[in-house]
């Protein structure tokens, strides 16, 4: 199980994935990384997929490759190319910690060029974390407004259905779904980041 975790950037902590080179560390400076390639054909349909799972203090992304092979001797493909978090500090002025996401989000597409974003669907809990919920998903929002990419939406209820298929799956079963349609021997940790594995894959299944 790999366990490596380093930080990118201001807020954004990286699982590191084995199959590609660790990106460099540079404190609030960008750095460019080799991404996980998945070779192209003129039988194939390569979709980069990145799923958010929207939160202040923590939000989760997850992104993934698809393929759709137009050879029928050939089953469709996903791979996973990498999953994290972006913290932000609870002590740090709302502002503060709302321009971290719009920094971080924008340093996350450019690494990724995802050709579509899945985004879990706001839910209602408590009224004090709905509405910064809310104000990070705004700034999610804006982010990939600016970026011209397509967005599709999700309910958790629907995210369990297509991974488990039943609507009121617990998390660990979601989780367990996760690393077998991703083919890991692990389950993917922190929890957001898994989530957002799990509405990335969402997307895949309804592409």
């Amino acid at each position: 199980m790999y366990t490596t975790w380093f930080q990118l950037k201001c807020g954004i902590i990286k699982f590191f994935n084995p199959i590609r080179p660790k990106l460099r560390n540079l404190g609030c400076q960008y750095a460019e990384s080799s991404r996980l390639l998945v070779k192209r054909n003129n039988k194939s349909m390569e979709k980069r997929i990145l799923g958010i799972d929207p939160g202040l203090a923590i939000l989760g992304f997850g992104a993934i490759v698809c393929q759709k092979n137009q050879n029928r001797m050939q089953h469709d493909s996903v791979n996973l190319l990498d999953f994290g978090v972006i913290n932000t500090p609870a002590k740090t002025e709302v502002g503060q910690r709302l321009s971290t996401l719009y920094d971080d989000l924008h340093t996350l597409i450019k690494e990724f060029q995802p050709e579509l974003v899945a985004i879990e669907q706001l839910f209602f809990y408590r009224m004090s974390s709905t509405i910064l919920v809310a104000q990070a998903r705004g700034v999610v929002m804006l982010v990939l407004a600016q970026h011209h990419l397509p967005i599709v939406e999700y309910t958790p209820a629907q995210i369990k259905q297509a991974l488990t298929g039943y609507g009121n799956a617990d998390k660990s079963e979601v989780q367990q779904a996760v690393a077998r349609e991703l083919n890991l021997d692990y389950i993917p940790h922190p929890d957001d980041a898994a989530d957002a594995l799990a509405v990335a894959l969402t997307a895949w299944f309804q592409v």
